[in-house]
């Protein structure tokens, strides 16, 4: 796995975000068991229930094109006219998300300006709620 190809595929996603509201930019891209990449945005909306986070939009778009097996994802964000910020990582729902799906040693890279921090799943989400496989 090229740690710093994905982060640079999540880096390029952060710049499509829409976040006129936090102005708070994030990218994320997601490795399929078989290397293919999917990437992901921010989306706000004025509501902000209807927005969504960078790492669900991609772990979306993969899911609804029927995979099923991951093996990494990069997440990259920071203010939106800004560099990027070395502690974005998933929040809580994202986290939940990703666990819905993928397995607790899945490669979790933290992209920042000063390079690449990597953990698991399971590292920074110890106690998910989880359906028995």
């Amino acid at each position: 796995m090229q740690i710093e190809a994905l982060a640079a595929a999540a880096r390029e996603a952060r710049r499509r975000a829409y976040c006129p509201y936090s102005r708070y930019a994030v990218g994320a891209a997601l490795l399929s068991a078989d290397g293919e990449i999917f990437t992901g945005c921010n989306i706000e909306n004025a509501t902000q229930g209807p927005g969504i986070c960078a790492e669900r939009t991609a772990l979306y778009k993969a899911v609804s094109e029927g995979v099923r097996e991951f093996a990494a994802i990069a997440v990259a964000g920071g203010p939106a006219d800004g560099p990027e910020d070395p502690g974005c990582a998933p929040c809580g729902v994202c986290r939940q998300a990703l666990a819905e799906f993928c397995r607790p040693d899945l490669v979790v890279i933290l992209a920042g300006p000063e390079g690449c921090r990597v953990y698991t799943l399971g590292e920074i989400f110890p106690f998910a709620f989880r359906l028995e496989k």
